[in-house]
């Protein structure tokens, strides 16, 4: 019998506590393996191709971008309650930009569908803002409940 220091058997690691190599729990394949972030930002990406929709024409002058926190500057962002997004016109360096942010908006909502129409709400506004135009031309169900 050869023994486990022997080039032909391939020696099998334990941790400390006898068992054998972890594995992932969920395969990659299955939705429960997404993060949190990652689910978010589908969510974005679907408000986004709702518009783009609506509008007949992509988005391609906008960037889209998800932040997890506003920045702690209230200046910035314009010192009243905490925002739910941003848009950021284009200058010379940098092209127009709406940012949604994740943790505000992940805290208003109370369940996942409430989430899913917080996002496409938020989403709406800032490329309403964008475009100088009312968000019930984005969406027309905007503002009902």
């Amino acid at each position: 019998m050869p023994d486990a220091s022997s080039p032909g058997r391939r020696r099998r690691r334990r941790d400390r506590r006898g068992r054998g190599p972890r594995g992932p729990l969920l395969p990659a394949t299955l939705p429960a393996a997404r993060t949190r972030g990652e689910r978010f930002d589908d969510l974005v990406l679907d408000a986004v191709e709702d518009v783009e929709g609506v509008l007949g024409e992509p988005l391609d002058r906008i960037e889209f971008a998800v932040e997890d926190v506003p920045p702690a500057d209230p200046s910035e962002v314009g010192g009243e309650a905490v925002p739910l997004g941003r848009y950021s016109a284009a200058d010379r360096s940098a092209p127009a930009r709406v940012v949604v942010y994740r943790r505000p908006v992940e805290t208003r909502a109370a369940d996942v569908g409430e989430l899913g129409d917080l996002v496409h709400q938020v989403v709406v506004e800032q490329v309403a803002h964008a475009l100088g135009t009312e968000p019930e031309r984005l969406d027309p169900r905007y503002g009902e409940d």
